[in-house]
């Protein structure tokens, strides 16, 4: 990629919360936005179209993240649009909440396969389309970290894994030039919570006093697409108000 080249960024999950904050966020500083969704079009549509109004170029492409071949599709659609030159793996989902001993089997099927196999055949297509100068950010969680006792250990399991395929991918793609990195947010006040007052009521344990806001994680993403993130790959930011 050069200088004189306008980014062109695919966004997996970015019709609602931080994918949608993320995907404003880079419109705003230049790029070319694809809006990757599952299944709710109308919030990716909404997405494009406040994107456009302001001024920045996006448009919508449906993706399903644990499948291959969704995955290359939604791949060639974006390609058609200009040269790729950067990807951030977002798409999550929690369906199963509680004690792991009390949870579904095909809830945690669901959400092991979204959040932790998604991120990798995300990355699997960018890793065979992305060239120098190209970047990935993958979304992990503080959850990674903290393990989320009693509420979706599963989940934090995966965003582990997230963060292992971070480093390793990272350090595969390298020699291509080619970053890999990793933004983990804490509590973000968003529609992704089964429970919507979760992020008020777990705000006293978190240091800053507070959940975050999505545009705080858009920010830190933004960053590490950035040339002023050049020189960083392998890394995990954490954006979770000192968790």
């Amino acid at each position: 990629m050069t200088a004189s080249t306008s980014p062109l960024t695919l966004i997996t999950g970015g019709g609602r919360g931080i994918g949608r904050a993320i995907a404003e966020r880079l419109a705003c500083e230049g790029h070319g936005v694809a809006v990757g969704y599952a299944s709710d079009e109308a919030a990716a549509a909404a997405t494009v179209d406040a994107i456009v109004a302001a001024g920045g170029s996006a448009f919508a492409v449906q993706v399903d993240v644990t499948d291959a071949a969704s995955v290359a599709a939604c791949f060639d659609a974006v390609e058609t649009r200009g040269a790729l030159t950067g990807v951030v793996a977002n798409a999550g989902a929690v369906r199963a909440v509680g004690r792991l001993a009390d949870l579904d089997p095909a809830d945690l099927q669901r959400d092991l396969d979204v959040n932790l196999l998604g991120a990798v055949l995300t990355c699997r297509e960018a890793a065979r389309r992305l060239s120098d100068g190209g970047a990935v950010v993958l979304i992990s969680s503080v959850a990674a970290a903290l393990g989320s006792p009693g509420t979706y250990v599963h989940y934090a399991a995966a965003k582990a894994g997230t963060e292992a395929l971070t480093v390793g991918l990272s350090k595969e793609l390298a020699a291509a030039g080619v970053r890999v990195n990793a933004v983990a947010p804490g509590t973000i006040r968003t529609d992704f919570h089964l429970d919507p007052g979760r992020p008020d009521k777990v705000a006293p344990s978190v240091p800053l006093g507070r959940p975050g806001e999505p545009h705080e994680i858009a920010g830190a993403v933004a960053w590490l697409l950035s040339p002023d993130a050049a020189y960083a790959t392998g890394t995990v930011i954490r954006v979770s108000g000192g968790l």
